[in-house]
């Protein structure tokens, strides 16, 4: 070997670009690397810090997977998707939501990750803002950031339920000029849920301010009393991004799907070919099946609802504050002011002296995270009892 061929001189490559360092730390994915740590030292760690379901993915899933792996052969697929997959999707939403979307406007991805970077790539020129929820899902803006793109936060407050207003979007927009708007409901880590006429109210103020409209529909098909509506009844131009990741426990098989409107198809497929050539096919051939395991999820999401209500019940005794409104998804997202103003500090602490892993708010919210923290409830119910009386435990 040469020197010129010695990679190990760091110096050659030292220079990481602007895109890069712009782009925050995901504090949740740090704190499953040093629970990881714990696990693998013997210390029991209960895992609430990510949303990972507990559960495998439904019986149906694994066997449709196991018949495709028989095959001995798992080809390229088209850009956006295998059409049967396609097909069922757009089904999905006249038997769920009473709403005709045609085959050819779904977009399979691998997850909802990819959704987002050919819905920014495809709609913004490098500077457009964007408005979104804050807090909320940290992705989002790190993913604006790698393409510069510019996240503009839009403030939830706890008097309009922590969910998005007509007013605060035209606010937004009024102090400097928007590109788009991107929402989630039921939303992370707030689990609110946007009501029907409220969603049908933001899809309106963002059609008249010329804003394309996303839609991050990911935890659809987990809510716990008020029903989560798609935008696509209230507008038929939505983005919409979903994945099966997280209603059918599909989260390592990395598939998603967007609907797009017609004339976006073919700048989205251009981009998805390019990038990553199509979502894994055995993955495609599983999510099929995952419409005919509707039973055996419906018995994780009660599962979930169970949780929910323990935690609920458990946390103000606890000192943990009150919570969002938790309408859906399968977190909790407390005001621990009472006990600490560093949350990341307060996660640390947790974690080493109580065996509980959960997120810190500053992942969601920049200016207000200090005080929050991020409980998943995605586990068991026995995680769940075991977190609840180690926090008892820990707390006093």
């Amino acid at each position: 070997m040469t020197p010129a061929d010695d990679r190990s001189d760091i110096s050659i490559s030292a220079k990481t670009s602007l895109r890069a360092s712009r782009v925050a730390p995901f504090l949740a994915m740090d704190i499953m690397a040093a629970a990881a740590i714990r696990d693998k030292q013997g210390d029991g760690v209960i895992h609430m810090e990510i949303g990972q379901p507990s559960a495998p993915a439904p019986r149906r899933v694994i066997e449709a997977a196991q018949r495709a792996l028989e095959t001995g052969r798992l080809p390229y697929t088209d850009a956006c998707g295998i059409p049967a997959l396609r097909e069922r999707i757009a089904r999905s939403y006249r038997d769920t939501y009473g709403v005709a979307v045609a085959p050819d406007r779904i977009v399979v991805t691998t997850g909802s990750s990819a959704g987002f970077v050919l819905a920014f790539l495809s709609l913004f020129d490098a500077g457009a803002r964007i408005a979104v929820p804050q807090p909320g899902y940290p992705a989002y803006r790190s993913i604006l950031h790698a393409l510069d793109l510019v996240p503009a936060p839009m403030i939830l407050r706890e008097d309009d339920r922590f969910a998005p207003t007509s007013e605060a979007l035209r606010a937004l927009h009024r102090r400097e000029a928007l590109s788009g708007i991107l929402v989630m409901s039921p939303a992370n880590p707030s689990g609110t849920v946007i009501e029907p006429a409220r969603l049908a109210e933001l899809c309106a103020t963002a059609r008249d301010l010329g804003l394309p409209f996303i839609s991050d529909e990911i935890y659809h098909g987990l809510s716990y009393g008020i029903p989560a509506e798609t935008a696509l009844k209230f507008d038929p131009n939505a983005i919409v991004i979903n994945s099966f990741s997280k209603t059918f426990c599909m989260t390592g098989w990395r598939i998603g799907w967007m609907v797009v409107p017609p004339w976006l198809v073919r700048p989205v497929e251009r981009l998805a070919q390019n990038l990553y050539i199509s979502a894994p096919y055995l993955s495609q051939v599983a999510a099929l099946a995952a419409f005919d395991a509707t039973e055996e999820a419906e018995t994780i999401r009660l599962g979930y609802a169970a949780n929910r209500a323990l935690l609920l019940d458990a946390f103000p005794s606890l000192g943990l504050g009150r919570t969002h409104p938790a309408d859906g998804a399968f977190y909790l997202y407390a005001d621990v002011a009472g006990l600490t103003d560093d949350a990341s500090s307060f996660c640390r602490r947790m974690l080493e002296q109580a065996g509980v892993a959960a997120t810190p708010g500053l992942d969601f919210d920049a200016a207000e995270g200090g005080h929050h923290v991020r409980f998943s409830f995605a586990g068991s119910e026995g995680d769940c009892v075991e977190a609840v009386r180690r926090l008892k435990s820990w707390l006093g």
